[in-house]
């Protein structure tokens, strides 16, 4: 994670058209594996992956967007309102 001026990064590797949506693990290169079910067209699969990472994180949706790799599998995702120590506790099933 990197801490930008007007929120969080978080490196996200996503698994689009999984059997469930799910939050995975961290990796050893600090990305966070992240499984949706849908589909990897029409921007479905970061909708998914933003919807997701806000219902985890416990903040609305506005505030997680997709900033860098919207065509590919691995994203940069900024979260705003939360430091990065707050995201990982929460990713990691900490208190919101």
């Amino acid at each position: 994670m990197r801490a930008p001026r007007d929120g969080d990064l978080l490196r996200v590797r996503v698994q689009p058209r999984a059997a469930r949506a799910a939050i995975g693990d961290w990796r050893a290169d600090g990305t966070l594996t992240v499984r949706v079910t849908a589909p990897p067209v029409h921007g479905r699969a970061n909708a998914a992956v933003g919807a997701l990472l806000a219902e985890a994180l416990g903040v609305p949706a506005s505030a997680v967007r997709v900033v860098h790799g919207e065509h590919g599998r691995d994203k940069l995702v900024r979260v705003t309102g939360l430091t990065p120590a707050e995201i990982r506790r929460r990713l990691e099933g900490g208190e919101r």
